[in-house]
């Protein structure tokens, strides 16, 4: 059944997937509700530009899950809340999967769940929850049939970045890939390489488990589908974006233009005018 609910994610012109991800309010931080204050109308827009998935909380589920028809994007739920993503981190530092993950995945219907892998410089034991988080889960997916994304995540020392920055080194990025396929891993949504042109080591370290990239911090258009284009070109099996998307002046153009980049091997520059 895993693999049933694993194709939903994939498109099946291309076999790859475009996830967007509109679980930021989870994380408790101001700085991550730009553009999706009003949660109903975020995740609507979205829904209507017609990606492959939409990743929500068991909270905001109900967005995409009561709309009618079969068309609508699979959801990927969000299934594991952090205190980590602030400019300083906290005294008691924190990554808590939600009750029977599992079995709410599979009552919101969700192809896929999503649980946080996190190297944090200076919070050893956030990495050690992880691990102890992914343990517990990778049972419960199996027995009700819920495939697990597991998202590592490499961080910038706080007072070299000032908070929450991805570390795009590739040998920090590639032995935590590594560790979350060991630990069971039936997909993988990872960091971009700060050198775009090694991602394929990436996708390598993760044997015959799927690859999604995630986006990032917000950048231009041009940079976000030159980066898309070149990262499908080696090999990748999609891609994961948030605030490039949910915080575009055209949410659903820019989803247009990534999933012509993604599905139908449209080049940046063309896809540029998918945008207007």
């Amino acid at each position: 059944m895993k693999e049933y609910r694993l194709k939903r994610l994939f498109n099946s012109k291309s076999g790859r997937c475009f996830d967007v991800a509109i679980d930021h309010g989870f994380f408790n931080q101001y700085g991550f509700l730009g553009s999706i204050e009003d949660a109903s109308s975020a995740i609507s827009t979205v829904i209507n530009a017609g990606p492959d998935a939409v990743q929500l909380t068991v909270g905001q589920a109900k967005h995409l899950q009561s709309v009618l028809g079969r068309e609508k994007p699979s959801l990927v739920l969000r299934v594991d809340v952090a205190n980590i993503y602030g400019k300083e981190l906290p005294d008691s530092p924190f990554s808590s999967v939600i009750g029977d993950a599992a079995l709410q995945a599979v009552q919101l219907d969700a192809a896929c769940v999503c649980v946080n892998l996190f190297e944090i410089s200076g919070a050893p034991e956030v990495h050690a929850q992880c691990i102890d988080n992914i343990l517990q889960l990778k049972p419960e997916c199996d027995l009700y049939g819920m495939p697990m994304m597991v998202e590592p995540l490499v961080f910038k020392e706080n007072q070299e970045s000032g908070g929450y920055t991805v570390n795009g080194d590739e040998e920090k990025i590639m032995p935590l890939v590594r560790q979350a396929v060991e630990l069971g891993a039936d997909i993988i949504k990872a960091d971009p390489t700060d050198d775009v042109s090694q991602y394929h080591r990436v996708v390598e370290v993760s044997g015959q488990i799927p690859v999604l990239v995630r986006g990032g911090g917000k950048v231009s258009d041009e940079e976000i589908l030159k980066r898309t284009e070149n990262i499908i070109a080696q090999g990748v099996s999609g891609i994961v974006y948030g605030r490039n998307v949910i915080q575009h002046e055209n949410p659903a153009g820019i989803t247009r233009a990534l999933m012509a980049v993604v599905h139908d091997g449209v080049n940046a520059e063309k896809a540029l005018d998918l945008i207007k």
